[in-house]
């Protein structure tokens, strides 16, 4: 028969199409068994909770179990490694609570004091911090870390992101005023003004202020008599000093413990 008067699905080696269709039934015939077994886990999951459901009281459904409290970081950490628990003891003797007068920064600071003591071979330095600052927490901040652990995957975002819950803007805001707002109180001395600005700048390190600009506020915020003996002292002008000039008299004033007594002392005779 001329080829030109052929049927369209004519093959030439029936053989070939043959096996080929053959693999695609067996491919077929593997996919449908992977799916009946599939489907058949599937009803016995459902089977079986079913069964533990119909098993239950209403008490029993409306009683905490351990499947609902929350544990470990959420970091995805390769291996096991060991805390100390004399490391852990440390961590815990000074915990912080979320509470409204503890200073977040300042428990944050002597946590990574502690962390740098050591090192775990093997084990990046993100999943040691993680492992261990669910014992720095306690209280309401346990409850904030375990609620957003999802979120704190990385040493980075669990630190900001502690600071950004407890250290608020008002906060920071709060602090910042007290810098800025700084005044010299009555019967207070140089070196006792310095060392409360000093407390002040401290208690909020994140400022944002430069240098030259604490050190004015300082000095602008001392009364007349402190400002003219600071004046006298840097020899003409206080403010006509560099900031390390500035900042090494007013630490030499402070440590003077017997100008400080006298003046307290003179200042009571007036």
């Amino acid at each position: 028969m001329n080829r030109r008067h052929l049927p369209g699905n004519f093959v030439d080696n029936p053989e070939a199409l043959f096996r080929k269709t053959r693999a695609k039934l067996k491919k077929r015939s593997s996919t449908l068994q992977q799916e009946a077994s599939s489907n058949q886990e599937d009803h016995w999951n459902l089977s079986s909770k079913f069964e533990v459901m119909v098993n239950k009281s209403i008490r029993e459904f409306s009683s905490p179990t351990t499947d609902n409290i929350r544990t470990g970081p959420a970091a995805d950490i390769d291996g096991h490694f060991e805390l100390k628990p004399g490391l852990i003891n440390m961590v815990q003797s000074n915990q912080f609570c979320g509470k409204a007068h503890e200073d977040a920064s300042a428990h944050l600071q002597h946590f990574r004091e502690i962390c740098s003591t050591f090192t775990i071979s093997g084990v990046p330095r993100d999943a040691i911090l993680l492992r261990l600052f669910p014992f720095l927490v306690l209280g309401r901040a346990k409850h904030w870390f375990y609620a957003t652990k999802e979120k704190n995957t990385t040493w980075a975002l669990c630190s900001t992101n502690f600071q950004a819950k407890f250290f608020p803007m008002g906060k920071t805001n709060a602090l910042c005023g007290k810098i800025t707002s700084f005044q010299q109180q009555h019967d207070e001395s140089v070196p006792k003004v310095w060392e409360r600005f000093q407390d002040y700048i401290l208690e909020c390190p994140h400022h944002g202020m430069e240098s030259w600009l604490l050190m004015q506020t300082f000095y602008h915020g001392l009364g007349n008599s402190a400002r003219e003996t600071m004046d006298a002292a840097a020899g003409g002008a206080f403010l006509s000093l560099t900031i390390p000039q500035d900042t090494a008299l007013v630490e030499k004033m402070a440590s003077n413990k017997g100008w400080n007594e006298e003046r307290t002392q003179t200042r009571k005779n007036d």
